[in-house]
C-alpha cells in the first residue's frame, strides 16, 4: 500500500512485481535463509544491486525508487552496506493481525500472472534453481495437513525446526516478530535521520498527515491536494481483520509466544 502510495508521484518508481527478492539474493543463492550477513554483501553483490536500481532510475526516469521485499527486514546491515545512500521506512502492524493474513499467502494456490510478473526479475542463472524450489513447495501443498506451501515469506534461521515445531499460526507469528526485532536492532544503529517509523493503524487511519510526513522525511515536495489525491484508496477496513479469522484459543496462544514484542509495540491490551 505505502509503496504504491509513494510511487503515485511523479519521478519516484519501483520494479514492475511485488518483491526482488531473487534479485537481493543473487550471488547468495543458497544461503539457508534471508538473514544474510553485512558480509555476504560482497563488491560483486553491492555492484549488482546498485545495476537494478540504476536500471529502474534511468528505466522510469525515477529520481527516488522504492524498493519493499519483506526479508529485507531481516539483513538491514546487508542492505546497507549494498546500497549505502538508503533511506529507510520502517513500517508495522499488529502481529496478530499480520498472521492472520500471512496464512492466507501460505495456503494460496499457484497465482500464475503473479508469478510471471517476479520471474522476470529472477537472474538466469539462478532460474533452475529457484524452479525447482517452485516447484516443490506447490507439490508439498498438495499433500500438508495444513495445506500450506513448503515455504513462503522471509526464511529465518532456523526455518526448517521452526516448520517441524510449530503450527502454521505460529510460524507466521514468529516470522513478523524476528523481522520487527532485527529491523528495529539494525535501524536503531544507522543514523536516525535516514530511518522514520510508520504504525500502519495509524498510517490507515490518518493517510493524510502520515504520508506528508513520509514525503518530508524523502525529500520529496507535494501540494495537500496531491497527497489527498495519492491516499483516495487507503481504507482502515484491514484492520482487526487478521485476528478475526482466528480462533480466541489460537489468539491466545499466540500472545503466549511474542507477547514480549506485542507489547513492546502496543498490540495488546
Amino acid at each position: 500500500m505505502l509503496r504504491d502510495v509513494l510511487c503515485s508521484f511523479e519521478g519516484v518508481s519501483t520494479w514492475p512485481c511485488d518483491e526482488i527478492n531473487y534479485l537481493w539474493r543473487h550471488g547468495n543463492v543458497r544461503y539457508p535463509s534471508d538473514e544474510l550477513p553485512a558480509e555476504r554483501a560482497t563488491p560483486a553483490v553491492q555492484a549488482y544491486m546498485q545495476k537494478q536500481f540504476a536500471w529502474v532510475a534511468q528505466r522510469y526516469q525515477a529520481q527516488t525508487v522504492v524498493e519493499k521485499t519483506c526479508a529485507n527486514s531481516l539483513r538491514v546491515p546487508f542492505v546497507a552496506r549494498t546500497v549505502p545512500d538508503a533511506r529507510y521506512v520502517f513500517i508495522h502492524r499488529d502481529g496478530i493481525d499480520t498472521t492472520g493474513s500471512a496464512k492466507l499467502r501460505w495456503q494460496a494456490e499457484l497465482d500464475i500472472p503473479y508469478l510471471m510478473q517476479k520471474v522476470r526479475f529472477v537472474p538466469l542463472t539462478d532460474l533452475p534453481y529457484y524452479g525447482a524450489r517452485y516447484l516443490w513447495s506447490h507439490v508439498y501443498r498438495l499433500f500438508s495437513r495444513e495445506k500450506r506451501l513448503a515455504f513462503w515469506g522471509p526464511a529465518l534461521d532456523g526455518m526448517p525446526e521452526i516448520l517441524e515445531r510449530h503450527s502454521l499460526n505460529e510460524v507466521c507469528a514468529l516470522q513478523w516478530q524476528r523481522c520487527v526485532e532485527k529491523a528495529e536492532a539494525a535501524l536503531a544503529e544507522l543514523p536516525q535521520e535516514r530511518v522514520i517509523r510508520v504504525r500502519y493503524e495509524t498510517f490507515v487511519r490518518n493517510p493524510q498527515a502520515e504520508l506528508a510526513r513520509v514525503l518530508d522525511f524523502l525529500g520529496i515536495q507535494a501540494a495537500p491536494e496531491r497527497i489527498e489525491e495519492a491516499v483516495a484508496g487507503v481504507s482502515s477496513r484491514s484492520i482487526g481483520k487478521g485476528r478475526a479469522s482466528l480462533e480466541d484459543a489460537d489468539i491466545h496462544r499466540l500472545e503466549a509466544l511474542v507477547g514480549e514484542t506485542l507489547d513492546r509495540y502496543g498490540y495488546r491490551d
